[in-house]
């Protein structure tokens, strides 16, 4: 499981949300790919994993209208497109976040 971050700062003027983990440098997160990777049911078949959402159904400048934590192991997204069920745990930012290094 990984530790939580220790930064998280939404930059609306680039649609990026900054991720500081304890370990490495900060990242940052497309608000349209954070959006688009979405884990809850309504975005994922929970059966089968597929990806429900379509990425041309997300306005491309969706942003969080808020941020919150869920426990001690997730960040809540609140989006302006009006979705907010999605939970993303921090085993599943810190993966997005090592994907966004890799490109």
């Amino acid at each position: 499981m990984s530790l939580p971050p220790v930064g998280l700062r939404a930059h609306r003027d680039r649609g990026m949300l900054e991720i500081t983990w304890p370990d490495d440098p900060p990242v940052e997160l497309s608000f349209f790919d954070l959006r688009c990777a979405c884990p809850c049911a309504v975005c994922i078949d929970e059966i089968t994993g597929a990806a429900l959402l379509r990425p041309e159904t997300v306005p491309k400048d969706v942003a969080p209208i808020e941020l919150g934590y869920s426990g001690h192991y997730a960040l809540k997204v609140t989006w302006s497109d009006g979705h907010g069920s999605g939970l993303y745990t921090w085993d599943r930012l810190r993966a997005l976040s090592e994907r966004s290094r890799r490109v």
